[in-house]
Order: C-alpha cells, then structure tokens, then sequence
C-alpha cells in the first residue's frame, strides 16, 4: 500500500476561477439554470467538504449541501462580487450548517461513516482506497476546528485570513490550530508508516 503524504493533500484542490463563478452567479441571476449546474459541478466538491467537516454527518451534508445551491439560486440576483465568490458560498454554506446544528440542539457525535472520504474520493483521484483510509483515519483525530482549518484551506484553497473570517477566529488562532493540525497528521502518518 502507498501511504499518503501531505504534500498529496493539495493535489485534491480544485483550482476554481472566481471570474468563471461570478459569471455563472449573474447567469444564475438571469434565470440561467445551466449556470446553476456548472457553478455546482465546479463548487460542489469544496462546499461539501466543509459541510462535512462541521456537521460529521453525511446525511445532514447532503441536505445542507442542496439547500446551499438553492439558496445561492434565491440570491443570486443580490449578490455583489467581491472576487470571491467561493467565500459567498461558504458563507451561505456555514450558516445553512448553524441552522442544522440548531435544529440538533447539540454537535452530532462522529459517526463510523467516513466523512472525509465521502468527501474527497473519485475516480480521479490520485489516491487510493487504502491511502483515503488511512488519511480519514488521521483527519478524525483532530479537533471540529482543526479540522475545519485543514480542509477549507487544504481542500478548498482558502488563505488562513479568510478562514478566519469565516470561523470568527483571529488569524493567531487560525494558524496556530493550523500548525496544530498539521503536527498531529504527521506525527499519525509516521506512526502508520513505523507499524506497517
């Protein structure tokens, strides 16, 4: 089996064009339902990873996940661009996930489903099964903010300042949870590769 490094980490990164979002977001203002799918099927990925990663269960992540599109497609006509329309979708996205976790009344506990698979693995992926096992299996030790941290900027590209913005942190925080992250990872990798 190939064990996974975390330089691999950023081969799952989708390079997203805010200019080709933004666009699709003001077709999708005009009534352009094929934008709606093409901004989805170029978001889609990102913004599920995050849910994922604040709710740890796949069956509320697809409910927030829908709900995401279908109130991006009720706001479109109200969005004004900024160059980072991926930041307005996860805005969306993270409030969507409040209002769940409300509902809830508490944070759901993890569950045994592999969230952070579920999240990342397709058949283009560079990794495989095994490589995805062992990578869900060191991303559950970390905490719900460590892990948020890790994969809106790992996953989903964000800058350390943005995700801060998002998770009403300050960027000392961010970091240091990032830095944090990281450490614990390689120290779970390289524990995996000396019992193999």
């Amino acid at each position: 089996m190939i064990l996974l490094h975390l330089a691999e980490l950023d081969g799952l990164r989708e390079e997203l064009d805010p200019s080709a979002l933004d666009t699709y977001i003001r077709r999708i203002a005009a009534g352009d339902t094929r934008a709606l799918e093409n901004l989805y099927h170029e978001t889609h990925t990102s913004v599920y990873a995050y849910v994922i990663s604040v709710l740890k269960n796949v069956h509320d992540a697809e409910d927030v996940l829908h709900d995401c599109y279908l109130a991006v497609h009720s706001a479109a006509a109200n969005y004004s661009s900024s160059g980072k329309p991926m930041a307005w979708i996860i805005t969306i996205a993270k409030n969507l996930c409040l209002m769940k976790l409300r509902e809830r009344k508490k944070k759901a506990e993890v569950e045994d489903e592999d969230f952070f698979i579920n999240a990342q693995y397709n058949e283009d992926s560079r990794l495989t099964p095994e490589d995805m096992f062992i990578l869900n299996e060191c991303m559950s030790e970390l905490s719900d903010e460590e892990r948020q941290i890790v994969v809106l900027h790992v996953v989903s590209g964000f800058k350390h300042r943005e995700i801060a913005s998002f998770l009403n942190m300050a960027l000392p925080t961010v970091l240091s949870k990032y830095h944090r992250a990281l450490k614990k990872l390689k120290t779970s990798l390289s524990k995996g590769e000396r019992e193999e």
